[in-house]
């Protein structure tokens, strides 16, 4: 022993006086031999000592009976600060210990998560021989456990001369609590093999690792053993099984053992109810909560969280209120937790006065938790600015926002700018976090920045599922397909495991004109591979692709397999009928929604209204605009005012086109002036295309539509003065015409074409298929429309101007490159003109093809000599 443990009874009191001292260390009590490393300094913090001194000064010399009973009473009572303290005392007398004491301090250790101090007491186990008392290796191993110190605890355990029951669910419950589930089943059965029957501790602990893995088959088997072994009554291993079940989404099993339970207590019920809120079954939830206060059990806090959870979920302000009021009734309205609780419902309950009434109540009590609780609700409440200020406020308080708080306000855009929110995270250590990266990121992905969107998702540390689908997302926003495709090939390899989300949007990103067309196909069967073909999201992203990629039936053979449908499907399988001008088809799409009683939005609408005016059923649009108005209470949109032009405008009924212009609450936007102006330049209507232009310019000056249709327009009634000073305002601005282009997919490989382009390496065949095509169709009896060259220059240049176009050289590539009867589709970025119309439908006659090409406006569908669109485009 060392000298500090021979200290005089006046001389240990006056150790003791320092034990209040935070900073004071006692590193002399614990010393050992030589042959021991030396621990670690221990730190005691400040704690009470009124009934230490008081036990040295009744006995001048207390037995050790006498120490351990009121070291026991601290460790019952939880006062485990002041039994740290009662025991550094007892050494400082220099009274003897024994494997109670022990065992007992290093459970307080434990308790403490004080490693340093078990470390020492481990120290003067070894010293005083007694590390082969099962009782005190089994303290030892639990103390380390608890403060996740994994290896030293198995190495205890290892060395241990006797184990038993306690011990080995010591090893078991600690694996578990460090999350270490994998093993947590393979000790549990190794255990038996060496004849260790479990307790029902054991099974505690086995069950909660088991259902944290979500190894459901496995804890059925463990279920069996229990009611084998006769523990099944034990209330906390069905409590356990109660909560394995509900965990795994088996709420029918969870509610047998509940109902089979004889003695039920609160913990008992509050499981029940949370578990029954998390898989979404309320009325379940809401029924054992009836019954609970009908069974006279006490209401605690965890029976009111998952209640006010459900009312939030389901926006239900009625219930929220009355268990607004049974809270305060019990006493919790001071509980934060709570009062967060209902400042969530209130808010999704659109009373974010209310919600804010609560949070300003709780003072002292305001976190970081419930400052982010009150800025999401006002921002799922529209009130972004009061966000923002709010978030603001939040740090001039000194409150630190965490990982929600930047995933949230990132949500708040244009509000707040990324760039500084992204700022005050890296400041903060947080754009690593998945949540937060994922935030970042997809606020860079709506600004349209893919390139800092990608910078912010190579930092997220462990990139999770929707990490990976938000950068996915992202690039099918902007159409690029193959770097949606990198990404997703990057997932696959570093083992992810795509989930519906991922699938629907790699499959939109192959929407893109500019997608190779069978990769589309391969992510669909790759997604009936998966099983996630019959996802809502998954068969919209389906029926949205086929029908932008021109296969209209393919779309609808998924619409129709779909088991449910939600109203994207709908809109969707609307939407894609109209670009291809089946707008009968596209009614009856319609009409069928109607009969299943389906809500609809501003986007069916648009769908429905632009099949009309492709069709041109002006009188069925007018009618079923007015039933958007007037029955289902949609208030119309500027692209609603923009279809309703469109449908005037295309029927060559400009004034009321003009009416409606002028009847919108609102100014007219640029898509609605280039409507009207295109239609003017179509029907040569000079003065209304002048003020079209006019407003189209102001709006956006640099759009090259505008003096494009502009000088067309002048071109067209032969004013060449006119069209030349529109040409030279362009050039004056630096507004560049967009050059029409035409591409078609041949194996896999995209072929792109300018008007008269001779880029091509199989350019001379094109242009050697163009002439022999020429001398058919003049056969034929064609004749060129040089109306639709705009240029004041001879008719035979003309001619050659046109045979050139950009969509004829992609059609005669198709022809040489394809086998006979091979479907063609083509993609043009600008509208086709009317004298290509007419060639194209004569080719599909000439040459025996189905072709398909999609401008700007639409899909053309020419078979045998015909075109969908019945020449109305």
């Amino acid at each position: 022993m060392t000298s500090s443990l021979s200290l005089t009874r006046n001389q240990a009191k006056q150790l003791l006086k320092t034990l209040n001292n935070p900073f004071h260390k006692f590193l002399s009590v614990f010393q050992t031999n030589a042959s021991i490393p030396q621990p670690p300094k221990l730190c005691v913090e400040s704690a009470s000592l009124r009934h230490t001194p008081h036990l040295f000064e009744k006995s001048p010399q207390p037995d050790l009976a006498q120490c351990n009973g009121l070291l026991f009473d601290y460790s019952r009572n939880n006062n485990n600060k002041e039994a740290l303290n009662l025991f550094l005392g007892i050494h400082s007398f220099g009274l003897p210990v024994d494997g109670s004491t022990l065992s007992c301090v290093l459970k307080v250790c434990g308790c403490l998560f004080n490693v340093i101090a078990g470390r020492q007491v481990h120290c003067q186990c070894l010293k005083l021989g007694l590390l082969e008392d099962v009782s005190v290796g089994t303290s030892l191993l639990d103390m380390y456990m608890k403060t996740e110190n994994v290896e030293d605890g198995r190495r205890v355990f290892d060395h241990m001369g006797e184990r038993n029951v306690v011990s080995w669910t010591s090893l078991v419950g600690g694996y578990a609590q460090n999350g270490m589930n994998e093993e947590v089943l393979e000790l549990f059965l190794t255990m038996q093999m060496e004849g260790i029957k479990p307790n029902p501790y054991t099974f505690a602990a086995v069950l909660g690792a088991l259902a944290s893995e979500g190894m459901v088959e496995k804890g059925v088997q463990v279920h069996c053993l229990i009611v084998k072994l006769g523990f099944k009554t034990v209330t906390f291993v069905s409590n356990s099984l109660i909560s394995m079940y509900l965990r795994s989404g088996m709420g029918k099993d969870a509610r047998l053992v509940f109902d089979g339970m004889a003695t039920k207590n609160a913990v008992t019920w509050n499981c029940m109810i949370s578990g029954f809120v998390t898989n979404g079954l309320d009325f379940a939830a809401l029924e054992t909560f009836y019954d609970m206060r009908l069974a006279g059990v006490k209401f605690a806090q965890m029976t009111f969280i998952p209640l006010i959870k459900l009312c939030a979920n389901r926006k239900e302000l009625g219930f929220t209120r009355q268990l607004h009021c049974r809270v305060l009734k019990d006493g919790f309205n001071f509980d934060p937790k709570i009062k967060t609780a209902l400042m969530v419902a209130y808010s999704k309950c659109s009373e974010i006065n209310d919600a804010f009434k609560l949070f300003s109540t709780m003072h002292e009590a305001q976190n970081v938790v419930s400052w982010t609780a009150m800025i999401s609700g006002h921002l799922q409440n529209g009130e972004i600015q009061e966000a923002v200020k709010l978030f603001c406020l939040m740090n001039k308080e000194g409150v630190k926002p965490n990982d929600f708080t930047y995933s949230t306000i990132l949500t708040a855009q244009p509000a707040v700018s990324p760039f500084q929110i992204h700022a005050q995270a890296i400041k903060a250590n947080y754009e690593k976090s998945p949540s937060v990266g994922t935030a970042i990121l997809d606020a860079y992905v709506k600004l349209g920045n893919i390139e800092e969107a990608a910078k912010a998702f190579e930092q997220i540390d462990e990139r999770d599922i929707v990490a990976w689908s938000a950068m996915l997302a992202g690039y099918a926003q902007i159409g690029d397909s193959e770097g949606a495709t990198n990404i997703f090939m990057q997932l696959v390899k570093e083992g992810i495991k795509p989930n519906e989300f991922t699938f629907s949007s790699v499959i939109n990103a192959c929407a893109s004109p500019t997608a190779p067309f069978e990769q589309g196909k391969q992510f669909h069967a790759w997604s009936i591979k998966s099983k996630l073909s019959d996802a809502l999201c998954v068969c919209s992203a389906l029926i949205t692709m086929y029908a932008k990629r021109g296969n209209i039936d393919n779309a609808y053979q998924v619409f129709r397999r779909q088991q449910e449908r939600d109203l994207t499907s709908w809109n969707s399988m609307i939407s894609g009928y109209a670009q291809h001008g089946h707008a009968k088809k596209a009614l009856e799409i319609f009409e069928e929604m109607r009969r299943e009683n389906m809500e609809m939005d501003d986007i069916t609408f648009i769908g429905v209204i632009s099949a009309c005016s492709h069709a041109g059923l002006v009188d069925e649009g007018e009618r079923y605009f007015n039933v958007m108005i007037e029955k289902h209470r949609i208030s119309p949109t500027m692209q609603l005012y923009s279809c309703m032009v469109d449908l005037y405008s295309r029927a060559g009924m400009l004034d009321k086109a003009m009416d409606i212009i002028n009847m919108m609450p609102f100014p007219a936007g640029a898509t609605v002036w280039r409507t009207l102006l295109a239609a003017s330049r179509v029907h040569c209507h000079l003065e209304l295309g002048k003020l079209a232009a006019e407003q189209l310019i102001s709006l956006q000056p640099q759009d090259s539509a505008a003096y494009v249709l502009l000088s067309n327009i002048y071109a067209a009634a032969g004013n060449w003065h006119e069209r030349r000073n529109v040409r030279k305002l362009m050039d004056q601005r630096k507004v560049k015409k967009e050059a029409g282009y035409s591409w078609i997919e041949v194996k896999n490989k995209t072929h792109s074409f300018l008007a008269s382009d001779h880029s091509h390496p199989m350019s001379y065949q094109i242009y050697s298929k163009l002439d022999e095509l020429k001398m058919r169709l003049k056969d034929m009896g064609y004749q060129p429309d040089t109306d639709h060259v705009l240029q004041d220059i001879a008719d035979e240049d003309k001619e050659t101007i046109l045979s050139q176009h950009s969509e004829r050289l992609a059609i005669a590539f198709g022809l040489i490159a394809t086998p006979p009867r091979t479907a063609l589709q083509i993609v043009k970025n600008l509208r086709v003109c009317g004298d290509c119309h007419t060639v194209i439908k004569l080719i599909s006659l000439i040459e025996g093809r189905d072709i398909v090409v999609r401008d700007t406006n639409r899909f053309h569908h020419f078979k045998a000599g015909s075109c969908c669109c019945g020449d109305y485009w």
